[in-house]
Formats: structure tokens, sequence, C-alpha cells
């Protein structure tokens, strides 16, 4: 179906499909409800929750204080042979550029800490920023930042190669996990359901709504 746009304002009555990219009307739905489904390929669009926000916010503050516990304990505590050693994730970065590996140790700085910690604290502060129903214009700005760094966390990828390692190490040596290694556990798991439930094209209609309903209710507040 053809659709005829007289201006660009009028784009914002209508959303895009993310498989599809077919053009469909915004509608208002109830709390808990589906959107309509894409005209083109059936799949659903959006949903509405009002639980949503106080939901992301709550994840978020969980993920930035277990994020916090898996850098700054011990990963594990390894014995061999008598001679003990407790690996921390800062302390592996450390060995790597104390050893010249500097580049290798540049990456892992930014994929496994920097984006990390940047990633939860836009979640946080978006929530946050819309909860309150304030700061737009940041919270747009935010969200464009989000979208950039998103594509190089991985956390849950070094999760796997710590894994790997100790599943090797374990004829070889005594391992004990220390409380950073469930911590890193908890943080990947949140990030996970954040990847996998909460998408930014949500985060962009949720900001749409939010704002909106701001606008709305202020003249009553003023009057």
């Amino acid at each position: 179906m053809k659709i005829e746009l007289n201006s660009e304002d009028e784009l914002d009555a209508y959303i895009i499909c993310h498989k599809c990219h077919t053009l469909n009307r915004e509608v208002l739905i109830e709390n808990g409800s589906k959107a309509l489904c894409c005209s083109q390929c059936g799949i659903v669009l959006y949903h509405h929750d009002n639980g949503f926000l106080d939901r992301g916010l709550a994840l978020s503050i969980s993920g930035l204080i277990f994020f916090i516990i898996a850098n700054v304990f011990p990963l594990v505590q390894i014995n061999i042979l008598g001679s003990e050693s407790f690996i921390s994730i800062l302390s592996m970065i450390d060995s790597l550029i104390a050893s010249g590996y500097y580049l290798v140790g540049l990456f892992i700085i930014y994929l496994i800490f920097i984006f990390p910690l940047m990633i939860f604290l836009l979640y946080f502060f978006i929530f946050y920023l819309m909860k309150r129903g304030t700061r737009e214009i940041l919270v747009g700005n935010l969200l464009i930042l989000l979208a950039r760094i998103i594509p190089w966390h991985m956390s849950d990828i070094f999760l796997i190669s710590i894994l790997v390692a100790i599943v090797k190490l374990l004829g070889i040596a005594d391992i004990h996990l220390g409380v950073s290694f469930w911590a890193l556990i908890i943080f990947v798991l949140i990030d996970i359901y954040f990847t996998r439930n909460i998408h930014l094209r949500e985060l962009w209609m949720l900001r749409k709504q939010v704002y909106q309903l701001s606008e709305e209710e202020a003249p009553h507040v003023l009057g």
C-alpha cells in the first residue's frame, strides 16, 4: 500500500518495521497489550507497559552494582603446586600492559570495562530522566550514543573465555571461584535481558509517549 505524506512532520504518526522496513501507522494501545502487527510481515512492532520504566531503572541500577563488584574483587583463586594467585579483571588488564601488550590491553579496557560501564550508565540516566519527564532532548542524544556503543559491548564473550580457561586449568590446578565471578555472571544475564527484551526502538517509542503525556498534563497542572 502506497502512503503519501505532505510533510516530514507527518512521519511522526508512523513507525518503521525493524524486520521488513514497512511503514505502519502508529496507534494508541492499552497497558500490557500488543500493538498492531506489521501489515507486511506480521511481526509485533511495539507494546505498552506502565512498569517498563521502573523495571528498566531497577535493572540498570542492579547491573551497575554487579558490574562494580565484578571489577573490584578477585574473579578466581588459582593454586598450582602450592603457589596461589588471585586474578581480577583489573589485574588482568594491568598484567597485559606490563607485559607490553598495549594494544590488546587497550581493546580489553574498552570492550569489557569502559563500554559496559557506559552502556549501563546510559540506561540508568535514560530511564531516570524519562521517569521524571525532563530533558527530552538530552534523552534523545543519550539514545543515539547508546546505539553507537552497544555493538562494542563484549562482556558475554569475555565470560565465555573465562569459562573455557577454567575448564582447561581444572586438571592441573585447584581453582576457587570468587565473588566477582558470580557477580559477572549476574551482570551478563542482566545485559542479555536488556539485549533481548529492551530494544532501542522501544526506548524511542517510550520517550515519545512519556514526553507527549508530560505535555498533555502540563496545562492541567498550570491551571
